[in-house]
């Protein structure tokens, strides 16, 4: 393992930012993107900054010609008086079906939404609140769930033809899968008896392995790829967060950008790179990690203050052709939009 440390070099290489807001919203965030149609899906939020009686939050589909969707499955509760939470996307297929999750005024489902607009609702067995987090190329979901009395969550995964296994590692009071690659392992996070937090990998054949980086306090896995490298956040004794990358062999790396004071690792693509979020003394930055360790620092257009102040850039996913998907704020954070962005060099 290498120890924690500021590597890389830092530099901001914008690419060409194309960013949206969905028409009526005040933050649009794009979560997950597709390859290669570069398709977005994620959540966005309408009603006033001024008013939180009126906040609601709700689902979009973006494709690759700007034509922006936006949606919630049929017999959601979507008022702020019953739920504010409409529904919110969490993952895309490369045919563009969207998993996410929504409120009913019972319980919370997951949804399957295919391109021609139809839905397919779904629970584990015994769940009364759902949480999907993730989908891989192939239709598989994963996510947890609650049971009633909403005592700990637990792992589920749900096969393409609909036919579901629930797991947790060992000694586990609640089981949050994050991430599935195309051979089904999954990656997450479990909380044991005594409150500490670790990652986990779940192979297909069902073996669990736990990890965690050395001196991590609480470990967040969030992204895999199809090599079985995983990527997330730890949190050191001193509750600094670092980025880390764990290849298929258990070797793992932490890193952060120069001069950051918490890191936040989103996303991988097949080659290795990564992108995520940072923290420093002017604001919340996007970065890209190189397979060779080298971190470009993004910043998108109008985030940045016109002469000083605070900016916030977060990247969230990328996909395997290098297109990385996101939200920022704008300078006088009176808007949010989601933003895709080519970055220079890729390949």
């Amino acid at each position: 393992m290498t120890a924690p440390g500021q590597t890389g070099t830092n530099t901001t290489n914008a690419g060409t930012f194309v960013t949206f807001n969905v028409p009526g919203s005040i933050q649009t965030a794009a979560t997950a993107i597709n390859n290669p149609a570069t398709a977005v899906t994620g959540g966005y939020i309408s009603g006033t900054d001024d008013d939180p009686a009126t906040i609601l939050f709700h689902s979009f589909l973006r494709t690759s010609d700007g034509t922006l969707t936006p949606f919630d499955p049929p017999g959601t509760a979507c008022t702020p008086v019953t739920s504010n939470f409409c529904s919110n996307g969490v993952g895309i297929t490369p045919d563009r079906t969207i998993v996410g999750g929504y409120c009913d005024t019972v319980q919370c489902h997951g949804y399957l939404r295919a391109l021609n607009g139809t839905f397919t609702v779904f629970d584990p067995p015994s769940s009364v609140f759902t949480f999907p987090r993730a989908i891989n190329s192939g239709g598989a979901v994963t996510g947890g769930f609650f049971t009633a009395g909403f005592f700990g969550a637990h792992g589920f995964l749900r096969a393409p033809n609909g036919t579901y296994t629930t797991f947790d590692p060992l000694g586990s009071t609640y089981t949050q899968p994050n991430a599935i690659n195309p051979e089904g392992t999954v990656t997450g996070f479990f909380i044991d008896v005594t409150g500490v937090q670790h990652g986990f990998l779940r192979t297909s054949d069902g073996k669990i392995t736990e990890f965690d980086p050395m001196g991590s306090t609480f470990t967040q896995p969030n992204a895999i790829n199809p090599a079985g490298t995983v990527t997330g956040l730890l949190e050191d004794a001193s509750f600094v967060s670092h980025g880390f990358l764990r290849t298929s062999d258990g070797t793992i790396t932490v890193f952060d950008p120069v001069g950051s004071t918490g890191t936040f690792a989103a996303g991988i693509n097949p080659a290795g790179t990564i992108v995520g979020s940072f923290v420093n003394s002017s604001g919340v930055h996007g970065f890209l990690r190189a397979p060779n360790g080298t971190i470009t620092v993004y910043d998108a257009p109008g985030s940045m203050p016109p002469v000083s102040g605070f900016t916030f850039t977060v990247l969230n996913a990328i996909n395997p052709g290098g297109t990385v998907a996101g939200v920022f704020f704008t300078a006088d954070f009176s808007e949010a939009p989601g933003f895709v962005v080519r970055p220079k060099n890729m390949h």
